[in-house]
């Protein structure tokens, strides 16, 4: 990994690109400029989160490999190649009925407390350990499911969905978008066997942020606004589960709308997730989705980064308590966010301060971020020093 982080960005760009890809292939796969990828391959100006999204959709890889936060798989840590092993083998053996050995699976009381340990260590960032309990939970879950019956066939099916919906957003923050995919149309498949409206809705939200990823915004906005129409509550009198997909579907579509520039409609969708939320009164989750007020602010300082309103954000920001009950990656996920504000505010000294927060919070999950190699490089226009103490301190390469 260390090789790779040492390359530039522009070195990496080709490196990604080959020799099967020309500069001008790339611009139109990408979308962009053939003068843009030009200069980005010559490390010349700075590229937009949306030029890079739509480079890394190109060459089929996710923003952190481009940024060299994280390698391509080959050059992956040993824990973090073992931990994709493990996750692949588990979506892909248990979909095709490899849990067909397993003699004597889990009861249904153990699944479930199985699949609470999962949604925390996904949650704290701990990739390998969740793992071996998605692995444990999707076989032993498929064998008890194939002969179980009534309520508990429908419980089964909730809980393997969810342990899908899990393992398909896992393999995205390591850079697996196959993976990911496969494990969610597993997960969706049992969703909607399951009959529950908001399960179904939480996997748009999931397949929403995958199209992200991909720089497939448009249809990121889409999956994400369609959802929430079919299952759009009644605010006087809607049940809680709903109101919580509602406006965890409402977030996804206003962060893609956001990517793509689009103020407008960002701040319709982000004032029905506020609605929502209010509605709501207080945080909670479903399935290990949270969503409440907390998520909605959180959100919204994001959304205001995305759309270059960086004074806007930091307003928001300072206006933002965050619960000690708030998911540990979500918390840093949004310090990212206000570390990319603060830098774009020429605040470089509370940016770095912001950077080593997070990366000593949750020291394997900051490895997978791309927003880190971002910020870090801004820093360096400053003070290449400070991002190499910083760099060290978090173990995470920011500057070639």
């Amino acid at each position: 990994m260390s090789d790779w982080a040492d390359l530039t960005t522009g070195k990496r760009i080709k490196a990604l690109r080959g020799s099967d890809l020309t500069q001008q292939e790339l611009a139109e796969a990408a979308g962009v400029s053939y003068a843009l990828v030009q200069k980005a391959e010559q490390d010349r100006g700075e590229l937009s989160v949306g030029s890079l999204l739509k480079l890394a959709g190109a060459l089929r890889t996710d923003v952190a490999v481009v940024l060299g936060q994280q390698a391509p798989r080959r050059g992956m840590s040993r824990d973090t190649r073992a931990a994709v092993r493990r996750l692949s083998d588990a979506v892909h053996d248990s979909a095709l009925g490899g849990w067909e050995g397993v003699a004597e699976p889990s009861s249904l009381s153990e699944l479930s407390r199985a699949h609470d340990h999962v949604s925390a260590a996904y949650w704290r960032g701990s990739y390998g350990e969740l793992s071996e309990l998605v692995s444990k939970v999707l076989l032993e879950g498929q064998a008890r499911y194939a002969h179980a019956t009534g309520h508990e066939r429908e419980r089964l099916g909730s809980l393997l969905a969810s342990t899908y919906q899990f393992a398909s957003s896992a393999a995205l923050l390591l850079g697996q978008r196959d993976l990911s995919l496969s494990a969610l149309t597993s997960a969706r498949q049992l969703a909607e066997s399951s009959g529950d409206e908001v399960l179904s809705a939480l996997m748009e939200s999931t397949l929403s942020w995958i199209y992200l990823r991909s720089a497939r915004v448009p249809r990121a906005v889409t999956v994400a606004e369609q959802a929430a129409l079919r299952i759009e509550p009644s605010f006087s009198r809607a049940a809680r589960p709903r109101l919580l997909a509602y406006g965890r579907l409402m977030i996804s579509a206003a962060v893609a709308a956001s990517r793509r520039g689009d103020s407008v409609s960002a701040d319709d969708y982000l004032s029905q997730a506020h609605a929502a939320a209010a509605r709501l009164g207080g945080d909670e989750a479903v399935y290990g989705t949270h969503f409440g007020p907390t998520a909605a602010s959180t959100e919204a300082v994001g959304i205001a980064v995305a759309l270059g309103n960086h004074g806007r954000a930091l307003q928001l920001a300072a206006r933002t308590e965050l619960p000690p009950s708030m998911p540990k990656l979500a918390r840093n996920r949004y310090k990212l966010d206000v570390a990319l504000a603060q830098c774009s505010a020429g605040l470089y000294d509370k940016a770095g301060d912001t950077l080593v927060e997070v990366g000593l919070d949750a020291p394997e999950w900051v490895r997978h971020q791309a927003l880190p190699g971002v910020i870090g490089r801004r820093i360096a226009k400053v003070s290449t020093a400070r991002v190499r103490h910083i760099s060290e301190l978090i173990g995470v390469p920011l500057v070639a």
